[in-house]
């Protein structure tokens, strides 16, 4: 494993900090904190790994009282939003998945359809506003998203939920375990497990 360089750990610190305090996803929070700490922009940049790490370090010594819940309360509006979107084959991912989300954090579910229409369709048909958006996807390569905003009423606010819409075919790629060997996303089997392992 590559020794830590002291400079990148202190990005991925300020990094980790922007993204929990303000809710800012890890791209942008990257390029935000080398300008906070007035670094060439060229300044090599932490990896996701390291800045989930720092991230997890930061809730741990800040918000170790509020953020289980919050966490527990999006996961459960998650699925929510998988059951009604259950015959999409839905998966949840991302920070509400692998458990460093707050009440800043949107929700991100990968729908995998035979039609990428029929998502959509199913949503005008339930009379849900939604804004069609480009996405960056598992890949790398852009995504078409359906983003709209949810009452978590745990939280009592409004979030962010973004059905990211997939071919069919993407589901088996889709499940490989990733670098650290976790799964790298959930169904809705997944998601009623965690929440029942993690009750109160």
């Amino acid at each position: 494993m590559p020794v830590s360089n002291p400079l990148t750990a202190e990005i991925a610190a300020t990094t980790a900090r922007i993204v929990v305090e303000e809710g800012l996803e890890w791209g942008p929070a990257k390029r935000r904190a080398v300008r906070e700490m007035g670094l060439p922009a060229r300044t090599p940049l932490p990896d996701n790994d390291q800045v989930e790490d720092a991230v997890r370090e930061y809730l741990d010594i800040f918000c170790a009282d509020t953020q289980p819940r919050e966490l527990r309360a999006l996961r459960q509006l998650a699925l929510v939003w998988m059951v009604r979107m259950a015959e999409f084959r839905p998966h949840l991912a991302g920070s509400v998945w692998h458990g460093t989300a707050t009440r800043l954090s949107d929700i991100y579910i990968q729908l995998f359809c035979d039609d990428p229409k029929s998502a959509e369709i199913a949503l005008i048909d339930h009379h849900v506003d939604y804004e069609p958006r480009t996405v960056t996807g598992f890949h790398g390569e852009s995504v078409e998203a359906l983003s709209l905003g949810s009452k978590c009423p745990e939280l009592q606010e409004m979030i962010g939920v973004h059905l990211m819409i997939y071919d069919l075919d993407d589901l088996r790629g889709a499940l490989k375990p990733d670098a650290k060997g976790r799964t790298p996303r959930g169904d809705v089997t997944a998601v009623r497990r965690v929440l029942e392992e993690t009750a109160p």
